[in-house]
């Protein structure tokens, strides 16, 4: 069984003068729900197990130009987005970084970190990073797929590793990386009307857009919400893929 680490709520540590939570929000195209059989565990697996022709999420879709990876000044990384089997349906398992470290500290983020020269690959930084953070080892870890990378406004790419996480597992977070661990309904992320668009203004006289999505304590913003926002993308072009070719 995993273990979560609990604390009471807490905003999350954010630049000098700038909130996530407060930024304003701006309207967005209403998308389709999901079926329920849709974030189950055996239709995940054959969307990724068969071509799914699909976009990715059109407000970040520069961010997700591949050329990005290999320009000076980027630094390549890899997360694991980690599936739960729960008797109520998925969960999605995240982290919340510690307060003390240098990038996007507090934040919360799927296990993960940057690719190291000795890494085979971005799976293999992903499965590595996952367990120096929570203590999960790769064969506890079953691969689904991958998603495209996406650059951050840290310059980072983090490329998304899709999994399941095996019965039996239980969670060592390494203190100095992770303040808590703790898991999201499937379902929950999915839902966009609880998807949240921002459009901050920065000290350049520029502007930013991120998604935001808010559970219980949690909320959870910038590429991670990019990431889960993707990954509806891709499932509702399988289920439409799957209708119509039934």
């Amino acid at each position: 069984m995993s273990q979560s680490i609990r604390p009471p709520r807490h905003r999350q540590a954010v630049v000098p003068g700038f909130d996530p939570l407060e930024q304003p929000v701006v309207p967005t195209e209403a998308l389709p729900p999901l079926l329920t059989s849709s974030t189950e565990l055996g239709f995940i697996c054959s969307a990724f197990s068969r071509p799914v022709e699909w976009q990715v999420e059109p407000v970040f879709r520069d961010s997700f130009q591949a050329e990005y990876r290999h320009q000076d000044g980027v630094t390549q990384a890899a997360v694991l987005f980690p599936l739960v089997e729960r008797p109520a349906g998925l969960h999605v398992l995240f982290t919340r970084r510690a307060s003390h470290l240098y990038n996007h500290a507090g934040q919360i983020s799927f296990p993960g970190g940057r690719i190291e020269v000795f890494d085979h690959d971005a799976i293999a930084a992903a499965l590595r990073e996952t367990n120096e953070e929570i203590g999960v080892p790769p064969e506890f870890i079953r691969l689904i797929g991958t998603q495209p990378a996406y650059l951050t406004s840290t310059r980072f790419t983090m490329t998304p590793i899709i999994g399941v996480i095996r019965p039996g597992f239980t969670i060592n977070a390494d203190p100095t990386e992770v303040a808590e661990v703790f898991e999201v309904p499937l379902a929950v992320l999915m839902d966009t009307s609880r998807h949240r668009l921002h459009r901050a203004q920065l000290p350049s006289g520029g502007h930013r857009l991120y998604f935001s999505i808010t559970w219980k304590s949690y909320f959870i913003w910038g590429a991670t919400a990019a990431l889960i926002r993707n990954f509806y993308h891709y499932l509702a072009a399988a289920q439409e893929s799957a209708d119509s070719s039934q």
